[in-house]
């Protein structure tokens, strides 16, 4: 028998499946809500890690490590939006392209906070076994630069996050957990 103990060191964040969980696709109220939590704290992360990156005092080295952490998050070729008040266009870019241009800004200070993280959708369950939802949060931008010019926005977007059974290998022995990626950002509102 493997260790719980041990399998949380190695797998942090993952919740482990019982064997009823590796019979079926049913997710319990309980694990629901473990999901939800993982979802929402892997969604707090990002919102750290973007307001390190976006700080212009944040080491070059840094913000490459925590760019790689971000990437981590994502399922592939997922795309994160941009918006602007002078502009009705939404540009979306691929994460990491997203992350460089953050880092890249012509603001000497850069403050960006996340608020009202809620989810807007319950998870479905989608034909390929994965579960799909949606998280919305707010996110409010100031860039301000030496020579007077300031900009602020508040941001709505929806996050779509995917919940996906895996399987690894540990000490000879297969063990499924759920894990759960974020998807594209989409950008839903822009006011001052």
């Amino acid at each position: 028998m493997i260790n719980s103990k041990f399998l949380s060191m190695l797998l942090p964040g993952f919740f482990m499946l019982n064997s009823v969980y590796s019979q079926t696709d049913n997710v319990s109220p309980a694990r629901k809500q473990a999901i939800d939590s993982l979802a929402l704290e892997k969604v707090r992360d990002l919102s750290k890690y973007i307001s390190i990156i976006g700080n212009k005092k944040t080491q070059y080295s840094e913000s490459t490590r925590v760019m790689d952490r971000v990437e981590e998050l994502f399922a592939p070729e997922s795309d994160i939006g941009v918006s602007a008040l002078n502009k009705k266009e939404i540009t979306y870019y691929k994460v990491r392209r997203y992350l460089e241009h953050l880092m890249a800004l012509n603001y000497d200070r850069v403050n960006i906070k996340w608020y009202n993280i809620h989810y807007i959708s319950d998870l479905e369950r989608q034909p390929d076994g994965r579960y799909v939802g949606v998280i919305t949060i707010y996110q409010r931008f100031e860039g301000e630069s030496e020579s007077g010019l300031k900009y602020k926005d508040t941001t709505k977007k929806d996050i779509t996050i995917y919940v996906e059974r895996k399987k690894t290998q540990i000490q000879g022995k297969i063990v499924e957990f759920w894990d759960v990626l974020l998807g594209d950002i989409r950008v839903t509102e822009t006011s001052a």
